[in-house]
């Protein structure tokens, strides 16, 4: 786990070291245990290292292997190394680390680009080839770890964060149009390979990408299961289903345990990171470790769900610290949460997470997370809806939009918006595609694919990485995935949701984590905004970058102004900190 950046040159120029280095240090927090630079040719890399895997300084990256001619600089985890490495020695591949850096160089020499679909992890890598002079980037089937890009002229620089390409200079910083419809609209999600800014790129996830010498490139996705219904599964009971859910989350948590330093749970209280501790605790994990975090209450409503996991961490005698954040402590923590962020990310988690972050990173570098289980298993109140939806797009976009095209052209600035509706569009196309049964499915393969893509799981690993904490999501095992995208809906959909997943989790753990009202990450302060953080957030939207950008319309701001908790959106999210999180991101950017 880490960070790499670099620049590759298509018109016979070196490498910028400088610039290398200096995409290094804003890569800092999320490699505290070492840093190094390798140039050959066109090519130059950085990398910054969590010490995880192969502790020794033989798996030190950026990673050169003379004898095959390849360089790699690579961010993540490969779960099944040991099996890959054993398969590769058995072929005749010899290893000089102990680690899976070295296994994904010998992979690709071996199978090529069909080495990714052996991979079982999270993963975004580049490699440089010395005889062809290609190079090869790929990231994980969730983009659960990100890869950044932009290019100038004939260069391209890659990065693990957005900010970390802005800190290198030379990058068309205007807004995006496309990606700001998106934001205001779909719920801040800006789908690959758009960014906010116009001149950055993603990588987009389950994508493996061919750059030729001259600078030309090939896609490929290698990855899109079908949401939909395998003839020889008709005859599979719901009990069945459950047993087959619940073996194959056993194997996907202990994958996760692969590690030479102790790995640990972030445990909300909630069915899932429930779960995922009672199997730890199953499979004989002693002195594990869990973190809980909550907040002061506001407006009556309640910041922690304490009671929920602390009864887990006294059902399996864990060793817990429970982590209270007062609202001044809140308040402080936002400058540094916002500046974490590789894209403005609205959701309220994010202060939460790198919060819990800062702390746990004082016991533990590793702990696996619940995200990803409500997009699998139909846990969000907007699938019911939709088995008998005449109107999939319509009815999906009702609820999980926070604002139609129509309402956006009122609030937006003049020109900001047009005639398109980008973000309707892209759902539309995205929903309709081929190779889903039934509206459910379309959702779920929407949100699994896309939403949790640029929302939950990059709001983890911005906030973990932060303090150099590497985060590890089971419900992202991706044979688990392919497994619950093959189950019928109505077996998701039962009990208000994740019933298949309940009714593992019953075999499991305590009943009382189970059958409750679903539970959240709740950071009522940010949904109320008032006092210091209206002031914050005004301050930012009426300063003199934020009028010269005419991002929105005044009337529009000064309705959020005067009455914010009048202005909350389907999903309960507050329409003033929305606009007032992106004018303070672009800020802390420097944008």
């Amino acid at each position: 786990m880490c960070g790499i950046c670099g620049e590759i040159t298509f018109d016979g120029s070196t490498p910028s070291a400088a610039k290398i280095s200096t995409m290094l240090e804003t890569l800092a927090p999320r490699g505290p245990d070492g840093e190094g630079i390798v140039s050959h040719g066109n090519a130059g890399f950085g990398h910054r290292r969590l010490r995880i895997i192969d502790l020794s300084d033989k798996a030190q990256q950026p990673m050169v292997d003379s004898a095959l001619g390849l360089t790699i600089a690579f961010n993540g985890c490969i779960y099944n190394y040991p099996e890959l490495r054993s398969e590769l020695e058995a072929q005749g591949y010899s290893f000089f680390s102990h680690g899976d850096t070295e296994v994904i160089l010998k992979a690709w020499h071996c199978w090529g680009e069909r080495c990714v679909e052996r991979f079982l992890g999270m993963f975004a890598f580049v490699i440089q080839e010395r005889d062809t002079g290609r190079i090869v980037m790929a990231r994980d089937r969730f983009g659960i770890k990100p890869l950044y890009l932009a290019e100038t002229g004939k260069t391209l620089r890659f990065a693990s964060s957005l900010p970390a390409l802005l800190a290198a200079g030379g990058i068309d910083t205007s807004i995006d149009e496309v990606a700001l419809h998106h934001y205001m609209s779909f719920h801040a999600v800006v789908p690959p390979p758009r960014t906010i800014i116009k001149g950055v790129r993603k990588l987009p996830p389950a994508t493996i990408r061919i750059i030729d010498r001259d600078g030309r490139h090939t896609d490929k996705r290698y990855w899109d299961p079908a949401y939909a219904r395998d003839p020889a599964d008709k005859d599979v009971s719901a009990e069945e289903w459950r047993d087959r859910v619940l073996d194959m989350l056993r194997t996907a948590v202990k994958r996760r345990m692969v590690a030479d330093v102790p790995v640990g749970v972030l445990l909300s209280g909630g069915v899932d990171s429930s779960l995922i501790v009672g199997l730890l605790a199953e499979a004989g994990q002693a002195d594990l470790k869990t973190f809980s975090v909550g907040f002061e209450e506001a407006n009556g409503e309640k910041g922690d769900e304490f009671h929920y996991s602390d009864l887990i961490a006294r059902e399996y005698g864990t060793d817990h610290h429970q982590i209270f954040v007062p609202s001044a402590n809140l308040m402080e923590a936002l400058p540094g949460t916002i500046a974490a962020m590789s894209e403005p990310m609205v959701s309220y988690d994010n202060v939460g997470f790198y919060l819990l972050s800062k702390e746990v990173s004082k016991h533990i570098k590793v702990v696996q997370s619940g995200q990803g289980a409500d997009e699998v298993f139909g846990g969000y109140h907007w699938y019911p809806p939709l088995e008998n939806s005449n109107d999939v797009v319509g009815d999906y976009s009702r609820v999980f939009f926070d604002r139609s095209h129509e309402t956006l052209k009122r609030q937006l600035g003049a020109d900001w918006i047009n005639g398109v509706d980008h973000s309707g569009d892209f759902v539309a196309g995205e929903l309709m595609r081929a190779g889903a049964d039934t509206n459910v499915d379309r959702a779920l393969r929407l949100d699994t694919n896309v939403m949790l893509v640029d929302d939950p799981v990059k709001r983890v690993d911005n906030m973990t990485m932060a303090w150099g904490l590497e985060a590890r999501v089971p419900f992202l095992d991706h044979e688990l995935v392919e497994l619950a995208a093959r189950i019928p809906p109505e077996h998701k959909l039962k009990d208000g949701g994740k019933g298949v997943l309940k009714d593992a989790a019953r075999l499991v753990v305590p009943h009382d984590v189970i059958d409750r009202p679903k539970g959240y990450f709740p950071v009522p302060q940010l949904k109320y905004v008032d006092g210091p953080y209206l002031d914050m957030v005004r301050d930012a939207l009426t300063s003199k970058a934020a009028r010269e950008r005419g991002l929105f319309d005044e009337n529009y701001l000064d309705q959020l102004f005067k009455a914010p908790s009048e202005h909350i959106t389907p999903l309960r999210g507050s329409e003033l900190w929305q606009v007032g999180l992106l004018e303070l991101w672009l800020q802390a950017q420097g944008v």
